[in-house]
């Protein structure tokens, strides 16, 4: 099971490289039409692929890829505005 949460907090880092490679691409084949933008635009959403599984296997081999998503996703501001609320109701 761990290995499966791990595995999916792996895609998620590898899918933001390749989402923007995509878009990148398709601006790029939309902006030279023919042979040159085609070959172009799969040559930058691959390398937006590559620069993901890069991305993804080092964070793996550096921490957990959960703990990297868990802090990625954290909100510190947002932790303690309970606290915050009860201490100012109580004055």
């Amino acid at each position: 099971m761990n290995n499966f949460v791990e595995s999916l907090a792996f895609l998620r880092i590898v899918a933001s490289p390749t989402l923007i490679g995509l878009i990148l691409g398709w601006l790029i084949r939309l902006a030279y039409p023919g042979n040159t933008g085609t070959i172009m635009g799969y040559s930058v959403s691959v390398l937006g692929f590559i620069i993901g599984i890069i991305w993804g296997v080092r964070v793996w081999r550096k921490q957990s890829t959960v703990t990297y998503m868990a802090k990625i996703m954290a909100t510190p501001e947002l932790d303690n505005k309970d606290d915050e609320v009860d201490s100012t109701a109580k004055k």
